[in-house]
Parts: C-alpha cells; sequence; structure tokens
C-alpha cells in the first residue's frame, strides 16, 4: 500500500524550512530537466549549424507548450482538489482544445516565421512543430497531476516541475524531428 504523503494545505502558515523541504526535489529534477534539455538541443547541432535560423524558433515553441500546459495543469489541479474524478472526460477536452489551439498557433507562428525569414521550409517546420506540441502539452498536463493524485503525491506541487520538465523535452524532439524531415 502506498504511503499517503503529507500536502501542504496552507504555505502562508508552513516555515520556509518545510517548504523548502517540499519544493527542492521538484526543483532538483527541473534543474536536471533543464540540463537534459541542453543536451537534446546539443545532439542538433549540425541541424542548427546548416541553418542557424531554426534556433530562432526554440524560445517560443518551448514557452507557448509550457504555457498551455501551465494553463492547462493549474485548472485540473484545481478540478481535482475540488471533484478528484472524471479523467478520460477531461482528457478528451483537453485533447480537443490542444488540437484547436495548436491549429491557431501553428498557423501563426508557420507565418510568421515565413514572413520573416522568406523560408517555406522553416514556416513549416515551426507551423507543424507548434502544433504538434501544442496539441501534447494538454494531455501531458492532465497525465501527470492525475499520475501524482493516484500515488498521494500533492500534484499542486510536483506536477508544475514534473510536467515541465517533460513538456520541454518533447517540445524540442518534436521540433528538431519535424525540421530535420522537412529541411533535412
Amino acid at each position: 500500500m502506498t504511503e499517503k504523503k503529507p500536502i501542504l494545505e496552507n504555505d502562508i502558515k508552513e516555515s520556509v524550512g518545510m517548504l523548502v523541504r517540499h519544493r527542492v526535489p521538484w526543483l532538483a529534477l527541473g534543474l536536471a530537466g533543464g540540463m537534459a534539455a541542453s543536451f537534446v538541443v546539443s545532439k542538433y547541432e549540425a541541424i542548427l549549424g546548416n541553418d542557424i535560423r531554426l534556433a530562432f524558433f526554440i524560445p517560443v515553441i518551448v514557452y507557448l507548450s509550457d504555457a498551455i500546459g501551465t494553463q492547462t495543469e493549474t485548472i485540473y489541479v484545481r478540478y481535482l482538489r475540488k471533484t478528484g474524478a472524471h479523467f478520460w472526460k477531461y482528457i478528451w477536452k483537453e485533447t480537443q482544445l490542444g488540437l484547436s489551439l495548436g491549429a491557431i498557433f501553428g498557423l501563426a507562428a508557420g507565418l510568421f516565421a515565413y514572413g520573416w525569414l522568406k523560408s517555406a521550409d522553416i514556416g513549416l517546420a515551426v507551423g507543424i512543430a507548434m502544433f504538434v506540441n501544442m496539441m501534447i502539452a494538454p494531455i501531458v498536463a492532465t497525465v501527470i497531476p492525475m499520475a501524482l493524485y493516484k500515488e498521494h503525491a500533492d500534484p499542486a506541487l510536483g506536477a508544475g516541475p514534473l510536467a515541465t520538465v517533460i513538456q520541454d523535452l518533447l517540445s524540442l524532439i518534436v521540433y528538431f524531428l519535424i525540421a530535420t524531415l522537412i529541411i533535412f
């Protein structure tokens, strides 16, 4: 049987030491994930060396994937706290939302990249990567809090860092794979 871990009910009443003990492991995971993301980017050095303009879009692709994931996760953690149920119904709705937002922002980012750099290949790679990543992000941001909830860990504390690490790595891998298929 899984031991129930304490959920901090009121951060304002907890000591700073207690908050540090609860947050450090998750943030250390984030540090490790950031280092892993640097490693992923380094594996695509040859692609970036062939067209450095691909690097221009790394921040926006990673940021928007994280932003949609953070929105989903924040709302879902609040929902879990109130209801604790309806996972499949919720994930289905978030998947539809991700498809819709991915289409909107993928088109916008792709058109921007094309207009700015006058490269149909880069525009297409950026647009498709944005679409795919924004489609994936709500799924990751729903699955992670639910998994933590099922394991009796506090999803409000751990879901953010864990989902961000996973989504950042996925965003980079998806972007570079798509760019490789389209451009090289």
